[in-house]
């Protein structure tokens, strides 16, 4: 097993070259022939190291299956970008497996560079059920669900006990403490990742889809966002620039900014991912012991997230199939899972360790993750989600930002991505 890490670059990829199994709807000679084999495997960032060691056990027990991996860029656009060159390549395609972001399952399966798997070899049935979703395409199952994720509100519970008040289940009751109670303790309001990139496409579908909207239909057939709840949810994040309570800066912030803000003390309310509230309790952070989370907001009570994650696919390329799908099995199970979760602070797909009291003490979000989790959508499916998150990031940065009423917004990105061609 080896790192590489990509010149200049600084993502890391885990490329593990598999063997031997041929899936359902591939042929045996899709690829060159052979049972089981060394693998490859491509995935990004891994940032908390815990991945070499699931790696190494699987070494350990499969000396004729080795796994390798390779690291490309720490961006999710930079990434996608090199996998896809390198996928275009055929049969010349240097990864056997593929950690590969949620969103990108469509489209990686409409262009024909990973192959269909049968869900008899896989424990589905164990995971929580809307994760399955993110990956299939057409009515077929593509990838396997590996880790997942959906974001939570972050708050300063100090300063909410303080006021009397119990954490915001509404878009008013937030709007209402970000703009008053915040700057009396010295705080900004609310953030989100409002930078024009995959982090803004998420913000802005939770948004929409906690109003009761969509943005696609019939896996990016229909363009169904032209809708009073698409209008009700970007109109939300363009007031809160307007009145100031969401603060200026935040239309720069990505996740590691908007987490530092908050850890920094900086921040009454955040809108992140899991691996933020465990940065913040940790030693050193100045907010430690005194932040809880709840589900997203929305207008009426709790809203929805977008399902984040990622989920492992077999290229149609791959040298040795039958060991891509049990290194698959391997990662998809329970005991490494666990490490999943205990060594890499990820979210698994499992859905029994939600229910684990010791889990549940050593992390205490997760019984709100598997709320939000159970409550979240997946984002647009399109075999040309590239392009649709693009138009998404566009527009909707444009209304947060004043350039574009919230009305006019909705109507131009329903126009923008109509003209996107989805075969």
């Amino acid at each position: 097993m080896r790192w590489i890490r990509a010149a200049g670059r600084g993502l890391l990829v885990l490329v593990v070259v598999l063997t031997g199994y041929v899936a359902s709807g591939a042929r045996a000679d899709d690829g060159p022939q052979g049972g089981r084999g060394p693998l490859t495997l491509a995935t990004a960032g891994d940032l908390t190291g815990y991945l070499g060691p699931l790696l190494e056990g699987w070494n350990r027990t499969h000396p004729g299956e080795r796994v390798t991996l390779v690291e490309l860029p720490d961006s999710a656009d930079e990434t996608h970008a090199q996998m896809a060159t390198d996928l275009r390549d055929g049969g010349r395609s240097r990864f056997d497996v593929l950690n590969i972001d949620v969103s990108w399952t469509s489209e990686f399966a409409a262009a024909g560079w990973i192959r269909p798997l049968p869900p008899d070899r896989f424990p589905l049935g164990t995971f929580l059920a809307p994760v399955v979703d993110t990956a299939t395409y057409d009515g077929r199952l593509y990838a396997v669900p590996y880790v997942t994720n959906a974001g939570l509100l972050l708050y300063r519970k100090d300063v909410l006990a303080a006021e009397g008040v119990p954490p915001p289940r509404t878009w008013a009751e937030l709007e209402r403490y970000a703009r008053t109670i915040a700057p009396k303790h010295g705080l900004d309001g609310y953030a989100g990742q409002f930078l024009p990139y995959e982090g803004l496409t998420v913000n802005a579908a939770e948004v929409v889809y906690s109003a009761g909207g969509t943005i696609l239909g019939d896996e990016g057939a229909r363009v169904t966002v032209d809708s009073a709840a698409a209008r009700e949810g970007i109109g939300f994040l363009a007031r809160g620039l307007r009145e100031g309570w969401i603060p200026r800066q935040a239309l720069r912030y990505k996740e590691e900014e908007s987490k530092q803000a908050f850890q920094d003390g900086r921040l009454l309310f955040l809108r992140n991912w899991p691996y933020a509230y465990v940065a913040a309790s940790a030693r050193g952070s100045r907010v430690a012991g005194r932040i809880g989370a709840v589900p997203l907001p929305g207008p009426d009570g709790p809203g929805a997230s977008v399902l984040g994650g990622s989920n492992l696919a077999v290229t149609s390329h791959a040298r040795h199939p039958d060991s891509a799908a049990r290194l698959i099995a391997y990662l998809t199970s329970e005991p490494v899972q666990r490490q999943v979760l205990t060594r890499g602070a990820l979210p698994p797909v499992r859905a029994a360790l939600y229910e684990d009291p010791a889990l549940i003490r050593a992390f205490p979000y997760l019984p709100t993750l598997r709320e939000s989790v159970l409550a979240a959508a997946p984002r647009p499916k399109s075999p040309r989600y590239d392009q649709v998150s693009l138009v998404v990031q566009s527009v909707v940065h444009d209304a947060m930002t004043g350039h574009e009423a919230p009305a006019a917004a909705v109507r131009r990105l329903a126009r923008e991505l109509a003209a996107i061609p989805q075969r």
